[in-house]
């Protein structure tokens, strides 16, 4: 039953313009201080979320963005920072990925963040999608193979650090400790220090592919999944295949169970209200996700047109509508949101967490108008809902 709510903000700024006939995609360009003021927003963000009682806040990793879209570098430096001037958040990595990093490097960061900020940092990994980021730092991503290959061998790693007080590994691509002379011995296992005091450490990963690999490997290591509304509602595929690779690894989860569902949306007076302001922001969406394959069923002359300012029509890019339809974005009012999410508990029992996002490049104070609503209208309507935000609201 849903029980936790959380929001995923990847650290955009305040856009001065919105849509299709906005500036494009690749020709934004912000100042450093204006790319900068992406942490006042973060912090406004949380305290909202705190007072109300939400879950978790999931920040993402992302490098180089100058077009202001995504730009939070080092999450688990915010994460230290917003449990210090929060009360109760949790503060997700979601997700820190894991090709840009040294394994030990990943793991020592997040074990710190664990002990200063009490547990309340949830730790997640990722392969990545943009290749301006995971090629720079000297990891592979158009070689899809390779990614999956490498993303594997550095979350055992990860595992091992975090779980045993002495670890060794040899793999393709780490040799973990080298074999070499260290104070009159030679090297032959680790100790990573410090350890996470939180144990064992609950990790998240997105599923996208949803392949049956994929899927084994994160019940492997208990890896809990995120997902997006779109696949989910469409064909249950990522929530029925999550389940199933449990099955074959011997445990009997529900329909939902160790999974977050994602949607994005906004909530207004009227559902005509909620499509007319969401509009812009999901066309501002397209423009960053179509050139990376992440807004499903684009021809390429419609990924081509989104690209340039109009034209979208002529070019049949499907409006934000076509989505709502499918599950995968929301618009309309507080007790639409409230039926919509009943029906989600029905058809997927063990689902626990829902993450209800505002769009890339929402203004900060529409972000915290959409939170005030789901904590005083919507949250109370789930189990533990109005005990939470009760606490939260004293």
């Amino acid at each position: 039953m849903i029980s936790k709510f959380a929001t995923v903000y990847a650290g955009h700024i305040d856009f001065p313009d919105h849509g299709q006939n906005a500036t494009p995609a690749n020709e934004r360009r912000f100042t450093n201080d204006e790319l900068a003021g992406v942490y006042d927003k973060l912090e406004a963000i949380a305290n909202t979320m705190d007072r109300l009682g939400f879950d978790t806040l999931w920040l993402a990793e992302h490098h180089f963005q100058h077009e202001g879209y995504e730009a939070l570098p080092n999450i688990l430096m915010c994460a230290v920072h917003l449990a210090h001037v929060t009360k109760q958040l949790k503060i997700g990595c979601g997700f820190n990925i894991a090709p840009m990093w040294h394994p030990l490097r990943l793991a020592e960061d997040f074990a710190t963040a664990d002990i200063l900020t009490k547990g309340r940092t949830v730790f997640g990994v990722g392969r990545g999608y943009h290749t301006r980021e995971v090629e720079t730092f000297g990891s592979p991503l158009l070689d899809q193979n390779a990614n999956r290959e490498l993303f594997e061998e550095q979350v055992e790693i990860l595992f091992k650090a975090f779980n045993s007080e002495n670890f060794s590994h040899r793999g393709k691509y780490y040799t973990l400790p080298p074999e070499v002379p260290y104070r009159g011995y030679q090297l032959k296992e680790l100790t990573l220090v410090p350890r996470p005091v939180n144990q064992p450490v609950e990790c998240w990963q997105p599923i996208v592919s949803a392949s049956p690999r994929a899927l084994d490997f994160m019940v492997k290591h208990n890896i809990k999944g995120a997902i997006g509304g779109g696949a989910a509602t469409m064909q249950a595929g990522p929530i029925q295949g999550y389940k199933d690779a449990a099955a074959r690894a011997g445990r009997e989860l529900k329909l939902g169970q160790n999974l977050m569902l994602g949607v994005h949306g906004l909530i207004a007076k009227t559902r005509e209200e909620a499509v007319r302001r969401l509009t812009p922001l999901y066309e501002e969406h397209v423009k960053m996700f179509a050139p990376l394959g992440f807004v499903p069923g684009l021809t390429p002359d419609q990924v081509a047109a989104v690209a340039k300012r109009g034209g979208w029509d002529a070019a049949g890019v499907p409006k934000v509508e076509h989505f709502i339809g499918l599950g995968s974005w929301f618009a309309g009012t507080p007790d639409d949101l409230v039926a919509f999410l009943k029906g989600i508990e029905e058809k997927y029992p063990g689902m626990e967490h829902i993450n209800f996002s505002s769009p890339l490049t929402t203004p900060k104070n529409l972000m915290v108008e959409q939170f005030q609503i789901i904590g005083e209208q919507v949250m109370p309507h789930f189990r533990g809902g109005s005990q939470v935000h009760a606490a939260a609201a004293k």
